[in-house]
C-alpha cells in the first residue's frame, strides 16, 4: 500500500529560494506550490505581515494558504531595519548598508537576530502565525556565497563561527530562522 498523497498548501511568495527551504520542512505530508501576489505589507510587526500575506493567498485562491514576513534585527541599530529588511534599500546595497552602518561598532556590540513570522490562513477562516528566530553576530566583512539575503554577514551563536553563506544547505536549515518557524506552524496545521 502506498503512503497517502501530501495535502497540498499554497505558499504566497514571489521569493524562489525560499520555496525549497519550506517545502523541505513541510515534507511529506504537504506538497507546497508557490503562487506570487503583490501584497502591500503594511502591518507594524513581522506577524501582522506574514497574516497579510497568507490572507491575500488564501482569498485569490481559495486553498490553505500560508505566507512569511522576515528580516533581521540589528541590536547597535535599534533593531532597523527590522520588517524593513527587504525595503530598506536596494537588494545589492543591502549588505553595505548594514557594514557602512556598523563601521567602528565593537564585535561585542553587533549583536543581531534574524525573525521569521509564518502564519497560515485556511479557507474556513481559521489562521495561525508562529515566530521563529536564531540569535547572530554581524560579521566584519561577507564570507561565503551560499544562502540569499543578509546570509553572507550573518554568523549564528548557535554555530561555529561561520556565516550562515558559508554553510551548506542542510547546516543553515538545521539553525534557520525560517526552519523553526515553519516546524512551529507545521504543528498547527
Amino acid at each position: 500500500m502506498s503512503p497517502p498523497a501530501p495535502h497540498r498548501l499554497v505558499l504566497g511568495t514571489g521569493n524562489v529560494h525560499k520555496v525549497p527551504e519550506i517545502a523541505a520542512v513541510l515534507a511529506p505530508d504537504w506538497e507546497v506550490v508557490s503562487h506570487d501576489l503583490d501584497v502591500e505589507e503594511t502591518g507594524a510587526t513581522f506577524e501582522v505581515n506574514a497574516l497579510l500575506k497568507a490572507r491575500a493567498v488564501r482569498d485569490a485562491t481559495g486553498e490553505v494558504a500560508v505566507a512569511d514576513d522576515s528580516g533581521i534585527e540589528i541590536d547597535a541599530l535599534d533593531g532597523r531595519p527590522g520588517i524593513h529588511s527587504a525595503r530598506w534599500t536596494d537588494e545589492q546595497d543591502w549588505i553595505p548598508r548594514v557594514l557602512r552602518e556598523l563601521d567602528g561598532v565593537p564585535a561585542a556590540r553587533r549583536t543581531c537576530r534574524y525573525v521569521c513570522a509564518a502564519a497560515v490562513a485556511r479557507p474556513d477562516g481559521t489562521e495561525a502565525v508562529v515566530r521563529g528566530e536564531v540569535e547572530g553576530r554581524i560579521a566584519s566583512e561577507p564570507r561565503g556565497t551560499g544562502g540569499f539575503g543578509y546570509d553572507p554577514i550573518i554568523e549564528p551563536l548557535e554555530g561555529d563561527g561561520r556565516t550562515f553563506g558559508e554553510m551548506t544547505v542542510a547546516e543553515k536549515q538545521a539553525l534557520s530562522h525560517r526552519t523553526r518557524a515553519f516546524r512551529a506552524l507545521r504543528a498547527l496545521l
